[in-house]
């Protein structure tokens, strides 16, 4: 008895129909009607007739004012809205000033611009800076303090690496010292630092996610800030989701000492790409000028970090790796701090800030499913064992009390 139905070409019905070719089409003509009912929309616009009379929707980021030299303030501006901006005047502190814009004065849309404008800013005082459009629109800009930008140099590149070390890689260093300790404690102390660098993950992944949220709010809005964190977040997320399959299907997911080890490299990773954005913050906080802020910053970062070591070891306690194993982690972990204060001190960027922010959040939240994932199959109580419950309120609390250090 037969159990499907056939057509008249002895296809089942439902199924595919048609050559390759056929499907092919069907699957793209779709795609064809969208783009000719987009280029019929352009052509005859009809919402040309609503914009008569009313001025254009003009918006323009001021992403950045460097100062190379004395008597020199450079301005980055983007044009983040829907419509081309002109640029007709600049007035630095409330007086009109010359300026020379590098291509044309009218920036289009998702355009950049630098403007040169020859004026003896003063050290240590703040300047505002306003750029007047051809329709009257303004956009401002406050220099809080003035002082000139660094210049990349074997000297500056030199100062910000070393305080990338000084903040990031050496105090991963010292947290790995916390591994022999933990290699002489039982499986259920292990678990319990386990759930507490949960708990430390976890701080650090929501204040990630605020920080790129806060950042994403100075982005163009033609860039959509928020869908720059969506994108980060899911992106890393679903990437580290989808190796981790790949590896399982391959029988490597049987929790025994490479599966830790892989994790406690995973962990790092996450650490670093939220150091990464550290480093930004403190490069960032020297070359617009807040000096004492950057001071502080490196202090509160360096302090912060040390808990760090603790959680990239917590897995492979009881495992043993070799020191060069060890050395690597905390590279992974700690290294990436200096990149971050080169790209904030020389060349920082509202989006690609967001960007890094938001898959460090990503990166931090796989490996939180991770560690939590690993707990259940060895213990069914996981993380609600009270024991575990505690060690994840107690990293909250040390990421907590170490993050006052820290004035943003």
């Amino acid at each position: 008895m037969d159990s499907g139905v056939t057509g008249p070409s002895g296809s089942s019905a439902g199924g595919s129909v048609g050559s390759p070719g056929r499907r092919l089409l069907l699957g793209i003509a779709p795609l064809l009607l969208l783009a000719a009912l987009v280029a019929v929309f352009i052509v005859v616009d009809p919402t040309s007739v609503l914009r008569t009379g009313f001025p254009p929707v003009e918006e323009l980021t001021i992403e950045r004012v460097t100062l190379p030299e004395p008597g020199v303030m450079r301005v980055h501006v983007v044009n983040g809205g829907p419509e081309p901006v002109t640029v007709a005047q600049v007035l630095v502190d409330e007086a009109y000033w010359k300026h020379e814009i590098d291509g044309d004065r009218t920036i289009p849309r998702l355009g950049r611009a630098t403007i040169t404008i020859p004026y003896p800013w003063v050290e240590g005082e703040p300047h505002e800076i306003v750029l007047l459009s051809s329709t009257g629109v303004t956009f401002s800009y406050e220099v809080e303090v003035a002082t000139q930008t660094p210049r990349p140099s074997a000297r500056f590149f030199g100062i910000f690496a070393l305080l990338g070390i000084y903040v990031g890689l050496v105090p991963v260093l010292i947290g790995l010292l916390w591994y022999p300790f933990l290699r002489d404690v039982g499986r259920r102390w292990i678990h319990f630092f386990l759930s507490l660098t949960i708990g430390l993950l976890v701080f650090l992944g929501a204040d990630a996610l605020h920080e790129a949220l806060e950042i994403a709010g100075s982005v163009p809005a033609a860039f959509q800030g928020v869908g720059l964190v969506v994108l980060g977040v899911l992106g890393s997320l679903l990437t580290l989701r989808a190796v981790g399959s790949v590896r399982r299907r391959t029988g490597g997911g049987d929790d025994g000492p490479r599966d830790r080890l892989r994790l406690a490299y995973l962990i790092a990773l996450g650490i670093g790409l939220h150091n990464l954005g550290e480093g930004l913050a403190i490069g960032s906080a020297y070359a617009l000028g807040s000096i004492a802020l950057g001071s502080f910053l490196v202090i509160g970062f360096a302090i912060h970090n040390t808990t760090e070591g603790l959680a990239i070891v917590a897995p492979v306690a009881a495992d043993r790796p070799p020191l060069r194993r060890l050395l690597a982690m905390g590279a992974l972990a700690g290294l990436p701090t200096i990149a971050g204060t080169w790209i904030g001190g020389f060349a920082y960027s509202p989006i690609a800030a967001t960007l890094f922010l938001a898959v460090g959040v990503g990166a931090i939240l796989e490996v939180v499913l991770e560690i939590a994932g690993m707990m259940r199959r060895e213990d069914p109580g996981g993380l609600f064992q009270p024991l575990n419950a505690s060690g994840l309120a107690i990293g909250l609390l040390v990421m907590y009390g170490t993050a006052l250090l820290v004035v943003a």
